[in-house]
């Protein structure tokens, strides 16, 4: 590992002992290093340590506080090579899938390095001539996240960056098997000036322990969790205890729309794009596909062919589009689906096997009908069900039978279709003729049961601010 990528940035790593984690290669199924695992026991005296560190954060200028974001956003941009190779090695994807994920997370530590001198508050006219009514901004204290192995510095940097620069203080539980990014972060953070009591790292072979934690000691002020569903509920019940503000990226199950006024070419390309991005592991990745009539053979025998061009492999490795599926538990349910699919009635256009290892061939289903349960799931592995319709009204209402609402995608030529479909579309981001939509000056977030909250944009601070009432009498 130390031969592979600069050291200096994974000085949380330590010997092999019956309380470390092991930290897994998923290409190669070989154990890169051991994380220590932080005791419960604790964790409330890491909360305490940032309480502290928050109340001093808070009195530094929104601009000292953002020039320490900026440097830190230099120094990813400098280590972004040593910080894609670390990614690809504990999480799989290809190696310029990672570069571009660095970029992608730096994007919002620049973005709310400028933000965070906007964070206005607003004077009121008054209904009373002898006073003067304003409001400000402020911190809400310590905020709290919780999140996935998939994207493991952008995941991160999407809730800490806004948090800092808003004057909270950051402690972030990251994902047992990815946590080597996080830690790299955050001795980037450290050298930029941040104080390592303001952005906490922590890793415990419980996931469950530390959200408890989390969720019950009263002063995390706010808990931000990117997840599944089932998960995201239940922290959300046991926040109730202690009223604290909460924000949830939870499941998806996207819809990939092609009209037949769609250009198939460019459709094709954005389904590649979304579907197939870190082995379809991905919350805002198209989940199944719904193709017109008219041009669904056209469409199917096009994506196909762009399929079969996919390479499969070990991330490092040139030339490789898909990696390995994170864990065997995946790779188990994503073959599960495609054999279920199948004994539905689903037929095999492209691959369907499992290889070697984690890996799984990129895979397109087609005669699949709504009632399979692979369209009902969100899938999170390179499957494309592909499903024929008729009408505009038939798609609607077939694409809003979800419980999710996160993300949704479609093609067609005509303006006023796109309007109407996008408006009736019950997801919190819809994509027009463009299969990749997230960046960071857009807020990132779903509906129904895909969670609430935004995060980047102007939106994304919000979330850790606090909005105070100031009333003026006696003028």
């Amino acid at each position: 590992m130390d031969q592979i990528v600069n050291k200096n940035l994974l000085k949380v790593t330590c010997a092999s002992s019956d309380d470390a984690i092991a930290v897994l290669n998923p290409a190669t199924d070989e154990i890169l290093t051991y994380i220590p695992s932080v005791p419960t026991a604790e964790i409330n005296g890491l909360i305490e340590k940032s309480k502290q560190a928050q109340l001093l954060w808070q009195e530094r200028t929104a601009a000292e506080r953002c020039a320490i974001l900026r440097k830190w956003y230099d120094l990813v941009i400098e280590n972004s090579d040593d910080l894609a190779r670390i990614m690809t090695l504990e999480q799989g994807k290809p190696l310029a899938e990672a570069k571009g994920e660095v970029l992608y997370g730096a994007s919002f530590i620049q973005w709310f390095a400028e933000e965070g001198k906007r964070t206005y508050g607003e004077t009121i006219p008054t209904p009373a001539s002898g006073k003067r009514l304003m409001t400000i901004k402020q911190p809400v204290g310590v905020a709290a996240a919780i999140t996935p192995w998939n994207f493991p510095i952008a995941m991160i940097t999407r809730k800490a960056a806004p948090a800092l620069a808003a004057g909270c203080s950051f402690i972030v539980k990251p994902a047992n098997q990815t946590p080597l990014s996080a830690y790299a972060m955050a001795e980037l953070a450290y050298e930029a000036g941040l104080p390592k009591d303001l952005l906490i790292v922590l890793n415990n072979h419980s996931s469950v322990a530390v959200g408890d934690i989390f969720c019950q000691n009263d002063d995390i002020k706010k808990l931000s969790f990117t997840g599944s569903t089932q998960v995201g509920s239940h922290l959300i019940k046991q926040c109730a205890d202690t009223i604290k503000r909460t924000s949830m990226e939870l499941g998806g199950n996207a819809p990939f729309i092609v009209f037949e006024d769609a250009d198939i070419e460019e459709a094709v390309k954005g389904a590649i794009a979304s579907k197939f991005r870190n082995a379809g592991q991905t919350c805002v990745c198209a989940n199944r596909f719904y193709v017109q009539n008219a041009v669904y053979d056209e469409f199917v025998e096009k994506l196909a062919k762009a399929v079969a061009e996919l390479k499969v492999g070990n991330g490092l490795e040139a030339g490789v589009n898909i990696g390995p599926l994170i864990d065997m538990k995946a790779k188990n349910s994503v073959m599960g689906y495609i054999n279920e699919a199948v004994e539905q009635g689903a037929k095999i256009i492209s691959g369907g096997r499992s290889l070697e290892g984690l890996f799984v061939e990129p895979t397109i289903l087609a005669d699949v009908t709504q009632e399979m349960e692979i369209v009902q799931t969100e899938l999170f592995g390179p499957i494309a069900p592909v499903i024929r319709f008729e009408n505009d009204v038939e798609l609607v209402e077939k694409a809003n039978d979800t419980i999710y609402g996160l993300a949704s995608y479609f093609y067609t030529g005509n303006l006023h279709r796109a309007f109407n479909i996008a408006e009736k579309l019950e997801y919190g981001m819809v994509g027009i003729n463009e299969g990749i939509i997230s960046n960071e000056v857009a807020p990132f977030g779903g509906v129904k049961q895909s969670g609430f909250g935004r995060e980047g944009a102007k939106q994304g601070i919000d979330e850790y601010l606090n909005v105070k009432y100031l009333c003026f009498g006696g003028f």
